[in-house]
């Protein structure tokens, strides 16, 4: 195996989230293992959407199967072509419709978590903005020759945004959008915070009354929990003429939809779902992507999940042919997360030895037979070879490693056989409403 060539910091957040039991934010490339074929489809998807094409796809596999390590993959490969991503776990307070304005939350956690490649880490909606404005700028200075300070720059540039938002006009609440977007501009030449800070809050659904967002902006209507997904369209449409790619997001922990116990609010959220789907799939929305992560019972589930209703069972429910041939398929809106192969379990162990040896500097001793000797005794204890998924295994492997660096005393094999020994129970047998033991990568 080539030897990884990783930086101290990415190496660093890769141990600190593993061995936290979450999905590292950064440097997931370096163990990503035995998923080719899924993230080859998705990435077609990026670049169907880069043509203006939208895209739907749910990621479907128990916990530990790889849902939101995938998310993130998919994240990160968005973000280095040049998209905007926005992300969001769903929970009871964040949902997709609600009484209590959860849909409006889940619009507000996107776009808090905007994201582009110069700022990967969220925030990133005044950058975007202004990234535009300073654009247009320097095409009106080489356009025209007039500089800043000239008379008649301003009117210039503002008609090269009111050309860009008049593209968003044919869209429900596409005025409104570009009234704000335009009152973003005015604020920004004024040198006039308020104004900004304003368009801001509306653009980020802050306003919660539309008495003050007239006040303020002199628009008449405000982000709501019934509009939210219309204003996703529309930003969707605005980031991709001012020169980005499109926009994703990335919605996990759907099975928080299936866990609402309330059967109305249950179906009232599976309808906004479907409505999402039918926009996609009908090219009613452009230059958007949707990725949805949820567990089996999500969508299976004959009772309280998707295939609950016939609408969605027709849609996503595996092709005959499929469940027949016992061949995965990659193309359809379902992408379901099969356990890693042995092979592939011991291949990313690999690499997680290689990684935290590089990290704390020492050299890494394990050999594969131990490797093997690990995953045989996580497997015995589990009592299934079915729940080898990487979210068992992996937070007990960097404890393991992190013993044994501490305490060069322990013999490898000693430790995990011995009694007190307890590898991270989940996968199959796990009760989907116990989040205690989730990890999912």
């Amino acid at each position: 195996m080539a030897k990884l060539k990783i930086s101290k910091k990415i190496s660093t957040a890769l141990i600190k989230s593993l061995g936290a039991g979450v999905v590292p934010r950064t440097g997931v490339e370096y163990i990503a293992v035995g998923r080719e074929k899924e993230l080859q489809s998705l990435v077609q998807n990026l670049d169907d959407i880069a043509e203006s094409v939208a895209a739907f796809r749910f990621i479907i596999g128990n916990y530990g199967s790889g849902k939101s390590f995938l998310l993130q993959l998919l994240r990160n490969r968005a973000l280095e072509q040049g998209f905007v991503v926005a992300d969001a776990d769903l929970s009871t307070e964040r949902r997709l419709a609600g009484t209590n304005n959860e849909g409006l939350a889940t619009y507000r956690e996107l776009m808090s978590h905007l994201a582009t490649k110069t700022r990967p880490d969220g925030g990133a909606l005044v950058s975007i903005l202004e990234g535009w404005i300073n654009k247009i700028q320097q095409e009106v200075v080489k356009d025209t020759n007039l500089r800043p300070n000239d008379d008649g720059f301003d009117d210039q540039v503002e008609t090269k945004i009111r050309e860009v938002v008049q593209y968003m006009e044919d869209l429900v609440h596409g005025f409104d959008f570009g009234s704000v977007i335009i009152a973003y501009w005015r604020g920004y030449r004024s040198d006039n915070d308020d104004l900004k800070n304003a368009a801001m809050r509306w653009l980020r659904g802050e306003f919660s009354t539309k008495i003050e967002a007239k006040a303020a902006l002199g628009v008449r209507v405000i982000i709501d929990d019934d509009s939210w997904y219309d204003y996703i369209k529309i930003f969707a449409k605005f980031v991709a003429e001012i020169g980005y790619k499109g926009l994703l997001i990335l919605v996990d922990e759907a099975v928080n939809l299936y866990q609402i116990s309330t059967t109305v609010t249950r179906d009232k959220n599976y309808r906004r779902l479907l409505g999402m789907f039918n926009d996609t799939m009908q090219c009613k929305a452009e230059h958007l992507g949707i990725f949805i992560g949820g567990t089996t019972k999500f969508l299976e589930d004959p009772n309280r999940g998707l295939f609950a209703d016939q609408a969605w069972r027709r849609r996503t429910k595996e092709s005959r042919f499929a469940t027949q041939s016992g061949v995965q398929e990659y193309l359809g809106p379902v992408i379901r997360l099969n356990p890693l192969s042995e092979t592939e379990i011991l291949t990313l162990l690999q690499r997680l030895t290689e990684i935290h040896a590089l990290n704390f500097g020492y050299e890494q001793t394990l050999k594969n037979s131990q490797l093997k000797e690990f995953v045989q005794e996580i497997v015995t204890r589990l009592g299934a070879e079915a729940l080898l998924t990487p979210g068992e295994i992996v937070r007990d492997f960097i404890s393991v490693l992190n013993l044994l660096h501490h305490n060069p005393e322990i013999n490898f094999s000693e430790l995990i056989h011995g009694s007190k020994f307890k590898p991270t129970a989940m996968g199959q047998d796990l009760d989907e409403d116990d989040h205690a033991a989730e990890f999912s990568l």
